[in-house]
């Protein structure tokens, strides 16, 4: 007896609250009677080891949280079940540990009485858990978060099956129309979905189930009820479990107002009710609510004979995520949010919610809201964003530099501390408030647990952090424009409002207006488009906000009206797509940037109308002007399509597209700006093709490989014994904007040999394998979709043309190219190199072009061939005898043209590389040219000559395709250059 009270001594010195604890004195006492109610042995053990942390556990604890106190100092309280958390503090719990403790505490449970109890018991129990790890920093806030999702999962999971399986005995089984037996499946929204439940959070919940039906007979009576009636009952009984509040408390308060038409709506809907809503009902702000859904509980039902529940609930989130992202850079988002932002500052006034660390201005919402705003604007596009956890986007977020890494460092650092507040709030109580408190007793408890000295020094550090929130949260969706309110906007206005040709040309002279009559015939063009005519009038209110703004933007730069045609095909391409209005209405720079490439080149504008989604890359000027190198190119891609599901081949498709178009319009923005010489462009382009058919080609490899496993005596590892052979402006890396692939495709496996893969739907020859492979590559690259084709492909230049094999071995190849090749086959190799396949077969390939190149010619015949296929050439394509008395000029096709110079380059080549073998190591014409002149073949005026007259020709071919004009020009002014190619050939060929 002695000894049992030395140890209850102790253990009252080790757990008396600090003196300075406004209620201290009736905290010691609830104290000293708890502890007169145990026994002193069965509680030394936990004190003997680490006696001072326990105290401190303790102090901080019981200090700041009366709900600690009323669920453990009580006489009544059991010893036991306060032991079974005690040790178990400092580890981190999975869902298996949630689940075999509720299984502990409910084995013996069989009614719905004993259920409800225990389950409230066991929440109770594991909130003490969480309280304590939370107030004593036992884990960082965003695990205790996790873990308290986790119970909740835990506890709904059991509630939902426990009722769904009594239901089925008195009920029967609800079942589709094929006899499976259907679920229930719950999706957990907000912080729920999301794993960020607090601790004394309500849940909100939908209720789901995949098919209408009506259940088999029950096995009670034998009556049948429809699947909506069994999943009601289901819904309610599963409400009432968690959230009715009894003796012992509630499990969790539920919440279903974010159900389909809110408390008038049905409780639980199938997913054809549920589809159609979100089509034809939803609204913006259960868009922004559907950022944190999660599939997070359903009935399991007979194995054997149910809906699988993984393919359910893909089809579910699917559905949800369909609804809740566009498949662009929604802008059309905007304006819902902002409206929504302005709710919720005119609900902070109203409620007088400054001190609430959630609601109030710069509280948790309003961390919440930045990030999701930005989440639904862009997470169609960049699916990384396309995740309910607030950490996750946020960093999501600095990647896609849509927010400053220091922004969101900062951000999360507020968030965390007001989390934190708002854990210790409702730790004092278990009460679901984020208000601050008001007594001397829970203020000093809310500063002791944020570990502030004292209230004061607490204030100030929450003042600072809502402070910074909401200064972020006042600038994450911008106010409105409010153009149309000053004199000038309203000037553009009435000017798109007017309808008669020569009254919109006279105010356009007025405003000074460059071009204005040609401004006038196309407004006037615009007003009569029959694109237009039909806009509904969200389109026709954007259009009318969008077309003054463009006026204004055009009206301080040189040949406006002409720029303002250039973009009329793209202002009817966006009409009926308002969201595109939307997002140059909302994004100035974009609108700067698109006037400023429009007014350099018609090209871009017509690019932008056949494609839309490519104004996404005019949000950010920075990034337009900025070339990444072949490795980033290649990462960017890897990382777009690690975002899509490996089955799903469209989505790829038009990831590659949509990819290639980008960076296509990067590179011509950078040269029409003079950000980007010739030779840089070219290199980028074909730098671009590469990494494209790279992807591509491992795309046709892998699908390949799925239907019919591996090719026989394949030993490539993860690569095809396969290789793309670029020919023509790709294989002599001078690619242009819209330059077409002239590919040929080679393979090197045994053709007769059987692929040894079983797995295959069906076993190939390596010859059928490869060809097949071949055609899916062509699929890949230049279908038809809704983003357009990736490239044209042109495949005329493999052995025997188009009569030929689509695929060659190289061993076939290589005898063709010795046996049967005609001279302008071999000039053609000339311009050749792999771009894409297995770096074996590539060396192989480039000892082949060599040798064949390589070999000693008759020159008569050589000079003979050139010369006449030359003049073949220019008779078809050249200009005609009365457009070159006109002074015409064709570019590429006559005398003295581009052309000229390729077959000035592939002479030289073929005639002398017997004796000069580096004349092949190269397959572009400037290095050729280089080596040319190294080997003394020309003289270094000639090289020079050669060299200059390709460079300002291709340049000029250049600038005609972003002017959109053929390759026929004016030929005065290139007399002198052209005169210089013709003294070269002159030389060599005549």
């Amino acid at each position: 007896m002695a000894d049992s009270q030395t140890s209850l001594v102790q253990l009252q010195s080790l757990l008396a609250i600090a003196p300075e604890a406004p209620d201290s004195d009736h905290t010691n006492e609830a104290i000293q009677q708890w502890l007169e109610q145990l026994s002193a042995t069965s509680l030394s053990a936990l004190f003997d080891s680490q006696p001072n942390q326990w105290r401190n556990q303790w102090h901080q604890t019981l200090a700041c949280s009366l709900f600690v106190r009323s669920q453990l100092l009580q006489p009544e309280q059991d010893s036991p079940t306060l032991l079974s958390i005690l040790p178990n503090l400092n580890t981190q719990w999975a869902i298996t540990d949630y689940q075999q403790s509720l299984q502990q505490h409910l084995a013996p449970l069989l009614d719905d009485k004993s259920v409800d109890s225990g389950l409230r018991q066991w929440r109770n129990l594991m909130m003490v858990r969480c309280i304590w790890r939370d107030l004593n920093r036992l884990a960082p806030t965003l695990d205790i978060t996790k873990e308290l999702t986790l119970m909740a999962d835990v506890a709904v999971n059991f509630a939902l099956n426990y009722h769904y399986n009594a239901m089925v005995k008195s009920k029967g089984t609800p079942v589709n129309a094929q006899g499976q037996a259907q679920p229930m499946l719950v999706i957990g929204m907000g912080k729920l979905g999301a794993y960020e439940l607090n601790l004394s959070s309500d849940i909100d919940l939908i209720f789901a189930y995949p098919e209408s039906g009506q259940t088999t007979p029950s096995p009670t009576n034998g009556n049948v009820i429809s699947n909506q009636e069994f999943f009601t009952q289901l819904g309610q009984k599963l409400i009432k479990t968690l959230d009715a509040q009894t003796a012992d408390g509630f499990v969790f308060r539920v919440d279903m107002r974010l159900r389909p038409y809110g408390q008038s709506g049905a409780l639980v809907s199938n997913f054809d009710a549920l589809e159609n809503y979100y089509l034809t009902q939803g609204r913006d702000w259960e868009r922004y609510a559907m950022v944190k859904a999660r599939v997070m509980a359903c009935s399991a039902g007979d194995a054997q004979n149910s809906v699988p529940l993984a393919a359910a609930t893909n089809e579910l989130l699917t559905l949800l995520r369909n609804f809740t992202y566009r498949k662009y850079v929604d802008f059309s988002a905007i304006e819902a949010l902002r409206d929504l932002k302005t709710r919720i500052r005119q609900e902070v006034k109203r409620r007088r919610l400054k001190g609430n660390v959630k609601l109030g201005e710069g509280g948790i919402r309003e961390v919440e809201f930045i990030v999701q705003a930005l989440q639904l604007i862009r997470g169609g596009r960049d699916s990384q964003l396309q995740t309910p956890s607030l950490v996750n986007a946020l960093n999501a977020l600095v990647t896609l530099e849509a927010i400053p890494a220091d922004v969101a460092r900062a951000l999360l650092n507020s968030y965390l501390f007001l989390r934190n507040a708002e854990h210790a709030i409702q730790a004092w109580q278990d009460k679901q408030t984020q208000d601050l408190p008001q007594s001397s007793n829970s203020q000093w408890a809310l500063a002791q647990a944020m570990g502030a000295k004292d209230w004061p020094e607490f204030e100030l550090q929450l003042s600072q952090h809502m402070h910074f929130v909401s200064e972020q949260f006042g600038e994450v969706i911008a106010d409105k424009d409010n153009n149309k309110n000053t004199q000038a906007g309203q000037q553009w206005r009435s000017i798109w409002n007017e309808t008669q040709a020569p009254f919109i040309t006279e105010l356009l002279e007025q405003l000074d207006f460059d071009c204005a009559d040609d401004g006038a015939q196309t407004l006037l063009a615009l007003h009569q488009a029959p694109q237009v005519l039909a806009t509904d009038k969200t389109g026709a209110d954007r259009l009318n906000r969008f077309v003054p703004l463009l006026l204004q933007k055009l009206s301080s730069r040189a040949g406006a009206g002409q720029t303002l045609q250039r973009l009329q095909p793209f202002i009817i391409a966006i009409a009926r797509r308002s969201a595109y209005l939307l997002l140059l209405i909302e994004n100035p720079a974009a609108l700067e940037q698109l006037v400023i490439l429009s007014e350099a080149s018609p090209w871009i504008p017509e690019r932008l109308a056949e494609y839309p989604a490519l104004l996404d890359e005019l949000l950010s000027p920075t990034n337009l002007y900025q070339i990444p190198n072949k490795e980033e190119l290649s990462a960017e891609l890897t990382q777009t399509i690690l975002r899509i599901p490996e089955d799903d081949l469209e989505q790829q498709m038009e990831a590659l597209r949509y990819f290639r178009h980008a960076h296509g319009l990067k590179v011509a923005a950078c040269e029409v700006t003079g950000k980007l010489p010739l030779m840089k462009v070219s290199d980028y382009l074909t730098e671009l093709a590469e990494v494209v058919l790279s992807y591509a080609l491992d795309l046709a490899w892998q699908d390949m490989c799925r239907k019919h496993g591996l090719p026989g005596d394949h030993e490539g590892g993860n690569q095809p014994n396969f290789v793309v052979i670029g020919y023509g402006k790709l294989g002599g890396i001078e690619l242009g904007h819209g330059s077409d692939l002239d590919l040929v495709f080679i393979h090197n496996a045994n053709a007769q040999k059987e692929t040894q893969a079983s797995e295959g739907q069906r076993a190939l020859d390596n010859h059928t394998f490869y060809t097949r492979m071949g055609q899916k590559l062509i699929l890949l690259l230049d279908t038809k979709m809704p983003s357009g084709t990736l490239y044209e492909v042109d495949m005329r230049l493999r052995p025997s043309g188009n009569s030929g094999m689509l695929v060659s071995t190289l061993s076939a190849f290589s005898k063709y190219q010795s046996d049967a090749a005609w001279t302008w086959e071999h000039q053609a190799l000339v311009r050749t190199r792999v771009v894409a396949g297995n770096a074996q077969l590539a060396q192989e390939f480039a000892a082949v072009r060599k040798t064949t190149l390589c070999s000693e010619r008759d020159l008569a015949k050589l000079k003979k061939d050139v010369t006449e296929m030359r003049q073949k050439m220019r008779s078809q394509l050249g200009s005609k005898t009365k457009e070159e008395q006109a002074g015409q000029f064709h570019i590429k096709q006559d005398a003295g043209g581009i052309v000229d110079i390729e077959f000035i380059v592939q002479y030289l080549v073929l005639a002398h590389a017997h004796n000069n073998p580096t004349l092949v190591e190269w397959s572009d014409n400037i290095r050729i040219l280089e080596a040319i002149g190294q080997s003394d073949l020309l003289s270094e005026t000639q090289i020079t000559t050669l060299i200059e007259a390709y460079k300002a020709l291709r340049s000029e071919t250049h600038k005609l395709a972003l002017q959109q004009r053929g390759n026929k020009i004016d030929g005065a002014g290139f007399e002198g250059l052209r005169g210089d190619v013709q003294g070269v050939w002159r030389e060599l060929l005549e």
